[in-house]
């Protein structure tokens, strides 16, 4: 008996050992954490794992995999720190509330992953919808649809008549008063109540509204809507629930009332002043700048009829100003994670942020640094996610060409992996 268990053991450890594995080879590298390409390069992978990283074109043995990127420029797979997969940028777009139901929001949510990836970008963060982001997420996971590894907030939190509070510009009939279940608070007690419940639902971290939005219904786009003790109210709570904390804030107070109340990240930034700087450097606060969203915006915003009339002030005033304060944010030293707002402008097109960027003064290493290792650390998955090193998931994407020269490159991907799963390959690029 002993003999045949041995024999099985034995057995088993064989196969396992001869398990398949995959060798890309890299004709240059860039893995998110050296200060410059590395040139013919090949990366080990063993099912969802980067197992080495070795120099030259390693051999592969009989039974294993090669994927031969030798003409090509591979990166980790990008990551956008601030999407919205339950909408997407159109003429006339608010009357969609009145008109979707979950069910459609959801179909039309695959779309906009699934273009998403196929750009190269493996994972990212859903910051807002109605909670149809939390069931994409799941379904991604399970492999009934395919997408990039989403961590979601689920529904974001507002205070009343505040950015995300979904009510804003129906009828007082139709208004009401949607409360913490809905993610519209007022006080510190509520705040915990909000932060419980999309713990409940499932959320992965938490978003809220400091301030004012351009394309929520109301007036104000800069505003700022949270007390410093809501603020803390939030954080402390999601703490507790191991969340962080991602704060829209376009407004120069709501923006400092937002970092001194201990969030993790500030997302556009835009009318972000000399103190708020010095702040963000101080507490160690991301930015997540979203200079696309600016920009699409304020294009949008020109076209007769494409907002409502309350919008269309504030996509104008709000849109051009985002590059400018992130270049100045950044030569200051705040740290930066990349994310666009894909949604507000079309998906798929979450790359020209790195055109942008580079654009205001960022090299364009430093710029996939932002969707890569920065990201993941913002994150808090630098372990996990973020470069092409050993114990790392498989995420790897290629472009054909160099995206440090150009920065249209960045719109030519022709490989993606994801968990080390091949969702793309452009035979006609090899």
């Amino acid at each position: 008996m002993k003999q045949i268990l041995s024999a099985i053991l034995f057995s088993t450890v064989c196969l396992l050992a001869s398990a398949q594995k995959t060798y890309i080879w890299c004709g240059t590298l860039i893995d998110g954490v050296s200060g410059g390409p590395k040139t013919n390069m090949t990366i080990l992978i063993e099912k969802n794992k980067i197992v080495a990283v070795e120099n030259g074109f390693s051999k592969p043995a009989a039974d294993d995999k090669t994927i031969d990127l030798k003409t090509k420029t591979v990166t980790p797979g990008w990551i956008d720190m601030h999407v919205h997969f339950e909408g997407e940028t159109k003429k006339g777009a608010v009357a969609d509330r009145f008109i979707d139901n979950p069910a459609d929001v959801a179909f039309a949510s695959i779309k906009y992953a699934n273009v998403t990836l196929m750009a190269g970008f493996t994972t990212v963060r859903d910051l807002g919808g109605s909670g149809v982001n939390i069931s994409l997420r799941n379904a991604i996971n399970k492999g009934l649809v395919t997408g990039p590894r989403i961590f979601t907030a689920g529904k974001s939190i507002a205070t009343t008549g505040g950015h995300a509070d979904p009510t804003n510009g129906y009828r007082k009939d139709l208004m009401g008063d949607p409360g913490p279940k809905e993610g519209v608070i007022n006080g510190p007690e509520e705040a915990y109540h909000a932060v419980r419940q999309r713990y409940k639902e499932g959320s992965d971290l938490i978003k809220i509204t400091a301030t004012g939005g351009v394309l929520s219904q109301t007036k104000d786009g800069a505003n700022a809507q949270f007390t410093e003790e809501e603020v803390r109210a939030i954080v402390t709570a999601a703490k507790d629930y191991g969340f962080k904390v991602a704060a829209h804030a376009h407004g120069a107070e709501g923006i400092k009332r937002a970092i001194r109340g201990g969030v993790n990240s500030i997302e556009h930034g835009t009318f972000m002043d000399d103190e708020g700087i010095e702040l963000m450097k101080q507490y160690g606060t991301w930015l997540v700048p979203t200079i696309t969203a600016g920009k699409s915006t304020a294009d949008s915003a020109k076209i007769p009829g494409y907002y409502t009339d309350i919008v269309t002030p504030k996509a104008l005033a709000t849109g051009p100003q985002i590059q400018a304060t992130f270049a100045k944010a950044y030569k200051a030293g705040v740290k930066i994670a990349f994310g666009t707002d894909a949604g507000v402008f079309k998906h798929g097109l979450n790359w020209l942020e790195f055109g942008y960027m580079i654009e205001a003064g960022m090299p364009a290493m430093e710029a996939i640094k932002a969707a890569t290792i920065n990201a993941a650390d913002l994150l808090g998955m630098k372990n996990q996610l973020g470069s092409i090193e050993p114990g790392k998931f498989a995420d790897v994407i290629a472009v054909d060409g160099d995206p440090l020269k150009d920065p249209k490159v960045f719109g030519k991907v022709i490989f993606v992996m994801k968990d080390g799963v091949v969702f793309k390959q452009d035979a006609k690029s090899f």
